[in-house]
Order: structure tokens, then C-alpha cells, then sequence
């Protein structure tokens, strides 16, 4: 499995370097006010890819840290103020014994 993994990885970055030597070419990015940024189309692409990354990242951050406070109250013992009960929910899914009607009893 572990010759599998390493497999994998090498046909990963070869592809990844063929598309590399394949888009050498100059590309020019027009951005705003009349500036525009020439670099080989790769360099183009991985900053792309690159910002795309950071954007995503920052978009969790907000998430992440409500999640690890909840986590923390939840070690310290202290209730979450917005959480219901971690039961509530089963406390309407399950019938109670003395609604249960037995046929044969």
C-alpha cells in the first residue's frame, strides 16, 4: 500500500511538471486603472490557484474559532448559551414506555 501511495504521488507531480514545461509562454493579466502583469502562464496559474486557497481559508477562519471555543466550553464543563440539550432532540424521537400501546398485555 505504501509503493501505492508513492506511485500515486509520482504520477501526480509529473503531471503536474509537464503541465509546467508545457505553459511556458508569456501571459498578460490586465488588472485595474491600466496596470497589467506579464509572467509565464504557470506562475499565472499557481497564483490562481494560490489566492483561491487564501480566500477559502479566511472564509473558514470565522467558523474554525466558533468551533474551537464550543469545543473549549464543552472540555471546561460550562453550557453552550446558543446549544439545545445534547438529549433534545431524542427526547421527541423516542416514544415514552407509558404511550406505547401493547396489544398483547
Amino acid at each position: 500500500m505504501k509503493y501505492l501511495l508513492w506511485l500515486l504521488k509520482a504520477a501526480i507531480f509529473f503531471t503536474l511538471f509537464a503541465f509546467a514545461l508545457n505553459n511556458q509562454q508569456d501571459a498578460t493579466v490586465h488588472l485595474f486603472f491600466g496596470t497589467h502583469w506579464s509572467a509565464p502562464l504557470v506562475l499565472v496559474v499557481l497564483t490562481a490557484f494560490a489566492a483561491g486557497l487564501i480566500v477559502g481559508v479566511l472564509g473558514m477562519v470565522p467558523r474554525w474559532w466558533k468551533h474551537r471555543n464550543a469545543a473549549r466550553r464543552a472540555q471546561s464543563g460550562s453550557p453552550a448559551t446558543d446549544a439545545p440539550p445534547p438529549d433534545a432532540g431524542l427526547r421527541a424521537a423516542v416514544p415514552s414506555p407509558a404511550s406505547s400501546a401493547d396489544p398483547l398485555a
